[in-house]
């Protein structure tokens, strides 16, 4: 079984990532394209978390014939799942060194992997999608939920209570949570996204709540695996939402929404916007028959190939320029200033560059579609 809607789901995370990681310049973007400073959080703060709760809602389906059959999954399929993390964790770590190979390429300045990061988006997912799968296939559906209950309370309660040293006990600052002092240690400070205060958004202790956001993705997928693709199916995504959107504010107010620390709080409120639109998609497209969604659904399909693609080709805008001297302007900057600030302005130009690249991938990959090619992992 496989559901359009979803496809057109992971569609929309898509062009919304690509939209809001490619503004014609940083310094000139509209509030809603940009994440909250610190705690809060904005519509581009929904797009990574909608990514993982897809990671599960897809993983019902793949692993529902082993579930099912009350066999236990050979060890092949466990090595499948190990080597999938381990593949995709990899690529992430070479996208993080690809702007260095690129300045070596196109600049001449030799390579530093010193200070290479090693966390980052795909090793999130990769991390997470290890853990929740490995659960799924080993606990019941009882030990599932309690396992994201405990890694939601527990996180709290180890952020909100373990001192740190030179901090104490409940310190959410970038430099002072105890996330980000478990990372300085395990990986040093120079493998960090912020190397100078020793903090990475994408961390490893702050990736065990974000496993909660694929178990949650996982239930969902469950729940309409086994369900008739009727009204009732939707208002039952629409009430799950609803309850996860309230109880995230709610603990909010004691552990507010952060997503760099992906606290409690952010995984359950995210997670009810991430019901609520998927059952947009599932009503619309599943139970209605319309066909709206066919321009994400082209997206969706290749989701890691646009992830993957659009990180690289963004990069060797940054490392090759355009003219000669001191003055000449890294290609990227070239496109924005001549090509759409010039007649938009600043802001609207920033944005159009945004729109452009958004139009850009999607044909290639409806050219991708039309071929039937599908990058799976």
């Amino acid at each position: 079984m496989r559901l359009t809607s979803l496809d057109v789901f992971r569609g929309l995370a898509i062009a919304s990532m690509l939209l809001v990681n490619n503004p014609g310049s940083w310094s000139y973007i509209y509030p809603p394209l940009k994440h909250a400073e610190w705690h809060g959080c904005t519509p581009t703060d929904l797009v990574f978390p909608n990514f993982l709760f897809i990671v599960g809602v897809a993983m019902a389906f793949s692993l529902s014939k082993y579930k099912r059959s009350g066999e236990a999954p050979a060890i092949a399929l466990y090595r499948r799942i190990l080597q999938r993390s381990a593949f995709l964790f990899g690529l992430g770590v070479l996208l993080n060194a690809s702007m260095s190979l690129l300045n070596w390429l196109f600049q001449g300045e030799p390579p530093d992997f010193s200070t290479l990061r090693i966390m980052g988006v795909l090793q999130r997912i990769a991390l997470a999608y290890l853990i929740a799968a490995i659960a799924v296939l080993k606990l019941s559906r009882r030990g599932q939920w309690i396992m994201a209950s405990i890694l939601l309370l527990g996180y709290w309660a180890a952020m909100m209570l373990l001192p740190v040293p030179g901090f104490g006990a409940g310190d959410l600052s970038a430099e002072g949570n105890l996330g980000a002092y478990i990372d300085r240690l395990i990986l040093t400070p120079n493998h960090l996204y912020l190397r100078d205060i020793g903090f990475d958004p994408e961390g490893l202790f702050s990736t065990l709540p974000a496993v909660a956001t694929v178990l949650i993705g996982y239930f969902t997928g469950d729940l309409l695996r086994d369900r008739p693709k009727r009204t009732s199916t939707t208002m039952d995504l629409v009430t799950a939402g609803l309850v996860c959107l309230v109880i995230g504010y709610l603990w909010s107010f004691v552990f507010p929404i952060n997503k760099q620390l992906w606290t409690s709080s952010y995984v359950l409120f995210t997670a009810g916007w991430a019901l609520l639109l998927l059952a947009a998609c599932y009503e619309t497209i599943e139970v209605r028959g319309w066909r709206w969604g066919w321009p994400f659904e082209v997206m969706g399909l290749n989701a890691i190939f646009a992830f993957l693609g659009s990180g690289l080709v963004a990069r060797i805008l940054l490392a090759t320029r355009i003219g000669s001297g001191e003055d000449a302007l890294n290609t990227k900057a070239w496109i924005y200033q001549h090509l759409f600030a010039s007649w938009a302005g600043p802001m609207n130009g920033s944005l159009a560059f945004a729109c452009v690249t958004v139009l850009f991938w999607w044909a290639i990959l409806y050219g991708m579609y039309r071929q039937r090619w599908f990058l799976k992992l």
